[in-house]
């Protein structure tokens, strides 16, 4: 049992919400933050008979990947699908949260988990985000650094790729002057004081510029702690749109199409006429990733998975790469499972069912 405000804390901490797209509506969608919840089902789409397994398994949290509201609602009569599963949700006190475009954007998220089913190795962003970072830097005496750079590093601060405690660290000398009011770590009130300082320079995500500056503040000796931040134009390559990886062995277009059908478990493919053969690395993104198409094409990519993709799309393609609709329920039907692993790991006595409820409202003849 926990208040529904501190597993939207914890799950914030691991996807953070703010990584979502501007069109995205993730986050809290029906229910209280006071509200206390012991048991959550996770489900790809929140429909009418999810909500009934919800209530017939006395689960009182819906973990979604697709959000129930997208777009700002007039009315809650129930004559839509989206408000009869609200109304029903709000009457057996049931929380809905979606976790969307944060999961997908964020570098083991849902594109990661659909390249790891099909088998890809060393596996990147395939289009990073930016203006996502900054660059902290502080001043610190000597002695005190080293605590100072472990407490930014335990905040977050310091990663780059697969890298982390990154810093870059200069010795100088610094001044300053108390005034009558200060209570000074080094020097006296009234006197002109320099004193053997570190410069300590470090990158943060954005969005953890609050708790990185919380630690530096915590741990520096300093009564006024002097410190800038600047933002930075590079590209975070922990965050951002689709995937790129490589297969093991080099494979034609037919055994790959078979790969990608076993894989997914897809009754049919959707591809364009044209490719480049072998095909040995791929580009992915689960759900409507086709406005990729032009990224997967300049990494040199010899295949495109993705879902959603029109008519026109597959002229784009050519002759440059084999471009391949699995279907959007089909490229991200794996976000159950990872959902679940996420919070097992921030909260391992919460308990989470997945859905049986198969909510894709494609079908196949």
């Amino acid at each position: 049992m926990m208040l529904l405000k501190d597993f939207m804390q914890s799950l914030d901490a691991a996807v953070p919400f703010s990584l979502q797209e501007a069109y995205d509506n993730s986050g809290l969608q029906v229910g209280s933050p006071e509200q206390r919840i012991h048991r959550g089902l996770v489900t790809l789409d929140v429909t009418p008979g999810v909500v009934r397994e919800a209530v017939s398994k006395e689960c009182d949290l819906i973990l979604s990947h697709h959000p129930l509201i997208f777009k700002g609602l007039q009315r809650i009569t129930g004559a839509s699908q989206a408000e009869e599963v609200i109304v029903e949700a709000i009457r057996n006190r049931i929380a809905v949260v979606a976790v969307h475009t944060n999961l997908d954007n964020i570098r083991h998220g849902v594109n990661h988990r659909l390249g790891t089913k099909l088998g890809l190795k060393e596996m990147r962003i395939l289009k990073p985000a930016k203006g996502l970072l900054k660059k902290l830097v502080t001043f610190c005496p000597l002695e005190q650094a080293e605590k100072v750079r472990a407490a930014l590093f335990q905040a977050g601060a310091g990663h780059i790729g697969d890298y982390d405690c990154c810093s870059f660290n200069l010795s100088g000398k610094g001044s300053f002057r108390a005034g009558e009011d200060a209570n000074p770590f080094v020097g006296n009130i009234k006197e002109l004081h320099y004193e053997q300082e570190e410069r300590i320079e470090t990158i943060f995500p954005a969005y953890l510029q609050h708790k990185v500056v919380a630690a530096m503040k915590a741990s520096h000796p300093y009564e006024e702690v002097a410190y800038d931040i600047y933002p930075l134009d590079n590209e975070f390559e922990m965050v951002g749109s689709g995937m790129t990886g490589k297969l093991e062995e080099p494979l034609t277009v037919k055994a790959f199409l078979e790969l990608v059908k076993h894989s997914l478990g897809i009754p049919f493919l959707k591809h364009s006429a044209t490719g480049r053969e072998p095909i040995h690395t791929v580009a992915i993104c689960g759900g409507s990733g086709a406005f990729l198409l032009d990224t997967a094409i300049k990494t040199g990519a010899q295949a495109f998975i993705t879902g959603d993709v029109k008519y026109h799309q597959y002229f784009d393609a050519g002759s440059k790469l084999l471009l391949v609709d699995a279907g959007h329920y089909e490229t991200e039907q794996h976000a159950c499972e990872l959902l679940v692993d996420i919070v097992k790991k921030k909260m391992i006595n919460f308990a989470l069912l997945i859905s049986e409820v198969k909510t894709n409202p494609v079908r196949y003849y």
